[in-house]
Parts: C-alpha cells; sequence; structure tokens
C-alpha cells in the first residue's frame, strides 16, 4: 500500500450495509463517507447500533459493504479476491478487539509472531520483532507467560503488541479497554497515543468510553447508520 503525498491513507465514499433478517433486508449503513489520513489519530462514538463496529469490520477488510468504495492509498480494496484481501489484511491492518482472542495454549511471544508465522516468516527476524515491541508495551518479563498467567491488562497488551507485529499503516481498535478497569483503562490510553507518536502509526478506535474520546483529536459521531459530525479538537486537552 503506497500512499501519494496528498493522498488518505484510507477513503470511504457512499459505503452503505444492509444484512437480511428473517426474510427482511436490515440497513445498518446507509452512506458513509470518510477520510482517514496517514497518523492520525481518531475515535468513532455513538450509541449502540448506530453502526460503528460494521463500519470498523468493512474498514478491517472481514466484510464487503453493500455498496460504496473503500479505498486504502488509492487501491480500491473491494475489488480484490478473497485471497488478495487476505494478504492485505494480515500485511497492512492490526486489530485490537475488546475481547483479546489471545490463543490460551501459546506464550506472550508465541502469540505476537502468530501473524507473521501464517504469513510463512521464519522464526529469527520475527522473534526479535516480537520481544522488541514486548517490551515496547512493558512486557519484557512476561514473554513466556500464557494468556492464562496475565493480567486482562497485560493480555490486552500482547494484543496490541500482535496488532503491531507486521508494521501496519494503520490499526483498528474496537473497545480496547472496554474490560479493563479505570486504571488500566488509562494506562492502556497512554500506551496508544504513545505508540502513535512514537511510531507514526494511525489509529481508529470505536469506544463508549468519554475519557478516551475527550482527548483524542479527531473524534466521528455515528447515529442510525450515518455520520452525525465529524469534529476536531486539540490534542488531548490543548497538550
Amino acid at each position: 500500500m503506497s500512499v501519494m503525498p496528498d493522498q488518505p491513507l484510507v477513503k470511504v465514499e457512499g459505503v452503505e450495509k444492509s444484512f437480511v433478517h428473517e426474510g427482511r433486508t436490515v440497513p445498518v449503513l446507509k452512506g458513509i463517507d470518510l477520510r482517514v489520513d496517514e497518523g492520525e489519530m481518531l475515535c468513532i462514538v455513538g450509541p449502540s447500533g448506530a453502526g460503528k463496529s460494521t463500519l470498523l469490520h468493512l474498514l478491517g477488510t472481514l466484510d464487503l459493504p453493500s455498496a460504496g468504495q473503500i479505498f486504502y492509498g488509492g487501491d480500491d480494496v473491494t475489488t480484490y479476491s478473497s485471497a488478495r484481501l487476505a494478504a492485505f489484511r494480515n500485511h497492512s491492518i492490526g486489530f485490537v478487539f475488546q475481547f483479546h482472542h489471545l490463543l490460551p495454549e501459546f506464550t506472550a511471544l508465541e502469540n505476537v509472531m502468530m501473524p507473521g508465522r501464517i504469513r510463512g516468516e521464519g522464526k529469527g527476524a520475527l522473534r526479535e520483532r516480537a520481544e522488541a515491541l514486548l517490551l515496547e508495551v512493558g512486557l519484557k518479563e512476561r514473554l513466556t507467560h500464557r494468556p492464562g498467567e496475565l493480567s486482562g491488562g497485560e493480555q490486552q497488551r500482547v494484543a496490541l503488541a500482535r496488532a503491531l507485529v507486521m508494521n501496519p499503516r494503520l490499526v483498528l481498535a474496537d473497545e480496547p479497554t472496554g474490560n479493563l478497569d479505570t486504571t488500566t483503562g488509562r494506562s492502556m490510553h497512554e500506551l496508544l497515543f504513545g505508540l502513535n507518536e512514537n511510531r507514526g502509526t494511525t489509529f481508529l478506535v470505536v469506544t463508549h468510553s468519554r475519557e478516551l474520546a475527550g482527548q483524542m483529536p479527531r473524534v466521528v459521531h455515528m447515529r442510525d447508520g450515518r455520520i452525525d459530525s465529524d469534529e476536531k479538537s486539540p490534542r488531548r486537552n490543548g497538550s
């Protein structure tokens, strides 16, 4: 994915998504237009049922829109084959979910290495990259621990390191602190901001956390399957 100087990292044009339920077509997204620039950090907020997670799944190429186009670096990924989409997703997009989805039989290090192993990378360089990421997220002493031996916050940090191991341009996070206590959630917020600043990684976060949304430099409000507002504000209370 190559991005020209004035080209957005992601561009969504007229995206609609409907599902069929009990023989009836239910529209969930009703014409979404969105631009995300390289290095941005933004969040999507809105009431339950607004279409936030559906939009995130489409941006992550985990599903395709019913109508409209999604461009990454100028390429319309909605035209890709399933195999090409899977390869693109593995290399270009990182995911962090509310439920970390770590594999319980593997160590923290092995979990972080998993996307690279799926891609067929050799163990040496991949292991070095995974160890460096676990160190970066504060888990130097937890490399050989399995998920069941880690706290909720530690498990989410492993999931974040896993999302970054392929050096994606974009990380999509769906309620990344939803299952964490307030103190651990704040620590995760700071980690996300730090990674954005230090690595230049683009983060798009769906959240119900007013605290996290209040720190974001850009907040997109959704309602009834549409973007209700798109606001930019000084980063983290003017800092």
